[in-house]
């Protein structure tokens, strides 16, 4: 039954009592449930959670095509904005939202979001696999910029020439220059599609390349790879390098960096092979 009242109760106040009850009862539960249809006690035959987790140079919006596949076949899905800041900062984050999650996550990660959910699934217990696509995969004691040596794993052409450096309070950004951006990241993409990303591109701290790696989740959780074959961000050498240490299922595209974007269906199918294997 609904009880009228003649008090016009100031936005504020309504505003932060609902916080305050959500917050007893629970928000993150509750707003997982909601969001994916999950009902306590069908855990087990429900389909997992799909948190995709951006990479440098990228935000959440680039998982559009994955996320209209994977939505269209039943999965719940989450694609997260990577703050970017720094490796154990930003795999904090992640860790918080899968934490949030009630029931069983797959984390997906692209490039340095590779690196992030390496360490944000690292003792959680709802995260049953971790999918890679053109991704690092560090193990611990490793930074993410040693992998960036064209000796030991040559093809990327990015460089520090090929980025645009820009200071924030507290370090250093650095952004891939827009002339440069096709070709190193998204060359199988039309010029158009790859200048908007170029503008969009989200900035990424200098800092998060030289930051030391802690134990990999890729040792004790099932893990599927996505090579790009024709990668000039990441070498495709090193691509292949995580793979075959991790012991990864993996496959291969004929796709540039930005091949979770143009392949969007390949990516979807694999991140889905990774979900049925869970159940």
């Amino acid at each position: 039954m609904r009880v009228k009242s003649s008090k016009r109760w100031p936005l504020i106040t309504v505003v932060g009592a609902a916080v305050s009850a959500a917050l007893a009862l629970g928000a993150g539960a509750a707003v997982a449930q909601a969001d994916s249809g999950r009902h306590p006690g069908q855990h087990s035959t429900e389909k997992p959670t799909v948190v995709l987790v951006h990479g440098a140079w990228a935000d959440a919006s680039g998982w559009g095509g994955v996320i209209s596949k994977l939505q269209r076949d039943g999965y719940p899905v989450l694609a997260v904005a990577n703050p970017l800041r720094g490796l154990a900062s930003d795999s904090a984050y992640v860790r918080s939202v899968v934490d949030s999650i009630d029931g069983d996550v797959v984390l997906v990660g692209h490039s340095y979001g590779g690196g992030v959910i390496t360490n944000a699934a690292t003792g959680a217990e709802n995260v049953q696999a971790l999918v890679y696509t053109a991704a690092f995969a560090p193990d611990q004691g490793e930074t993410i910029g040693q992998f960036n040596n064209p000796e030991l794993y040559p093809g990327s052409e990015l460089t520090p020439e090929s980025l645009v450096f820009r200071p924030f309070p507290g370090g250093v950004d650095a952004t891939i220059d827009p002339a440069e951006f096709q070709k190193i990241f998204a060359a199988d993409l039309p010029k158009t599609q790859a200048a908007i990303l170029a503008a969009t591109q989200r900035p990424t701290a200098v800092a998060v390349l030289e930051e030391i790696s802690g134990e990999p989740a890729w040792k004790t959780v099932p893990s599927w790879y996505q090579i790009s074959a024709q990668d000039k961000a990441l070498s495709p050498v090193a691509q292949r390098f995580f793979a075959e240490r991790m012991g990864a299922r993996t496959t291969s595209i004929d796709a540039s960096h930005a091949g979770y974007i143009s392949h969007a269906a390949e990516t979807a199918s694999l991140i889905e092979a990774a979900a049925r294997a869970t159940r």
